[in-house]
């Protein structure tokens, strides 16, 4: 969540940035007025409490002078009543700035490039050499047909379209995947913890999926449950209402979990294949951390993931996401994107986000600096998605007979 005194402070300059993220006008012009409001009705609460202060002040002088005090009494008992009328009025205007404040993204980074969409993001480099072959490239699905490891029919039938079933050389293959990268992340300082794939409305909340994504979470009926769309709900609410020590950190995790999306803002997109699956297995890198030292652990991250891909030889590179394709809790992104022979172009496969302090204050994840309690910050990315990952090497390891060979670091995994 924004930080609500700042944004009130310094309005103008905060809403002209959170444009970059293409914030409706009128949501700012509701919190604006809201504000305003706020500030007239602390105001008067604030002269009826100097009121009752005043005239508690009175008793000793009319006790002195022998006056009447039942008046005084009466006129006490009357302001009374108007300051706790007036401190619920203040109450319920907080309440809908925090109601509105959940619905507001995060405040960009100011080098965050202006944009629109996908299409202005800034392409930082190119990593690898893309393969060459000798005829014409297929897409995984084409060379499922010849090699038969993903059954998308009996996927439909266990469940509905979007959804797969992965068998032989593909199920030991993706096993594998998630075994070398969760390896590959411990050799880089990342603890591997295992977390719940069912989390409350609260840890939804904390990273900033509720309540504006509601419409994208599969709910378990009659409870406040869901199934989670990444493990970096879990693995950062594991935090949640603590304050740690500041020696603890940075704290570096990675996880792997299945995760779970309806996808309800990406109609008619890839809906062929396993590029965007309703379920899909990925292992994620989380970081808590102070504010001085998430530059230098957002970059680590993004090496990590990048040396990733690298080591399993996938070509790829690296974009700076502009304003307008920035996700809602990051305050700067960059993508890595795999090539994709089949598909000739490169197709995101790792996003790696520096949420500054705004999911710690959802979730009040802070650190005790001296006698102060402070927010920390929170970082996630994938590394990798494992399914992207998976289609990644069928095409760009493929043969002209449709088989495709297994990178020599996973060899030893597919045993």
């Amino acid at each position: 969540m924004i930080d609500l005194k700042l944004l009130e402070k310094d309005f103008d300059n905060i809403a002209n940035k959170l444009k970059k993220k293409k914030v409706d006008e009128n949501l700012l012009s509701n919190l604006k007025d809201k504000f305003s409001l706020l500030k007239s009705k602390k105001s008067i609460l604030e002269e009826l409490q100097a009121e009752q202060n005043k005239k508690s002040k009175l008793f000793p002088t009319y006790k002195k002078e022998g006056k009447d005090i039942a008046l005084l009494k009466k006129e006490l008992e009357e302001n009374k009543k108007k300051i706790q009328d007036a401190n619920e009025i203040v109450r319920e205007i907080e309440e809908d700035l925090k109601q509105i404040a959940l619905n507001i993204p995060n405040i960009p980074d100011d080098e965050v490039p202006k944009g629109e969409d996908e299409e202005d993001n800034i392409e930082i480099k190119k990593v690898g050499v893309l393969p060459q072959f000798d005829f014409t490239p297929k897409e995984h699905w084409d060379l499922d047909s010849e090699q038969n490891i993903i059954d998308f029919k009996r996927g439909v039938k266990l469940a509905k379209s979007r959804f797969s079933v992965l068998k032989g050389v593909g199920a030991r293959l993706e096993r594998a995947l998630i075994n070398y990268m969760l390896d590959f992340n411990k050799q880089r300082g990342f603890e591997e913890v295992v977390v719940p794939y069912i989390v409350n409305k609260d840890s939804l909340q904390g990273t900033g999926q509720l309540p504006k994504f509601a419409d994208d979470l599969f709910k378990i009926e009659n409870e406040e449950l869901y199934l989670i769309p990444t493990a970096e709900v879990p693995v950062t609410n594991l935090f949640r209402d603590e304050i740690l020590n500041e020696e603890e950190l940075p704290i570096q995790l990675t996880a792997y979990s299945a995760c779970f999306r309806k996808e309800a803002g990406s109609a008619g997109r890839d809906t062929r294949g396993m590029i965007r699956q309703h379920q899909f297995d990925k292992v994620e890198l989380v970081c808590i951390t102070k504010p001085e030292q998430s530059d230098e652990v957002f970059n680590k991250m993004v090496s990590c993931a990048s040396d990733l891909l690298t080591s399993l030889g996938l070509p790829h590179r690296l974009v700076e996401l502009c304003g307008g394709d920035l996700g809602f809790s990051a305050a700067k992104t960059i993508d890595l994107e795999v090539w994709l022979p089949g598909q000739n172009k490169y197709r995101e496969i790792s996003s790696i986000s520096n949420t500054r302090d705004f999911q710690a204050r959802r979730a009040m994840i802070r650190y005790k600096n001296g006698k102060k309690n402070l927010l920390t910050n929170t970082l996630n990315g994938s590394s990798l998605a494992v399914g992207r990952t998976l289609i990644a090497i069928m095409e760009n390891y493929q043969k002209e007979d449709g088989s495709f060979d297994i990178p020599e670091v996973l060899q030893k995994y597919m045993a």
